[in-house]
């Protein structure tokens, strides 16, 4: 599957698909919530929700 079909899955809210995407991001999302040299989770949690709401309105 390549990412745009990736994209349209995740897009449709199909489970899998969101799961992978957000670990495909993950090592992103996790050096992007380092703060000052810690891990801040909820920073964490609110890219992600971010990542989410931006594949919802992404025009594929």
């Amino acid at each position: 599957m390549n990412f745009k079909e990736l994209l349209l899955l995740a897009k449709s809210n199909e489970a899998l698909a969101v799961k992978q995407l957000v670990e495909m991001y993950k090592p992103l999302l996790i050096r992007e919530s380092i703060i000052d040299g810690v891990f801040d989770e909820d920073l964490y949690q609110e890219l992600q929700l971010t990542l989410l709401r931006c594949v919802q309105k992404i025009k594929v």
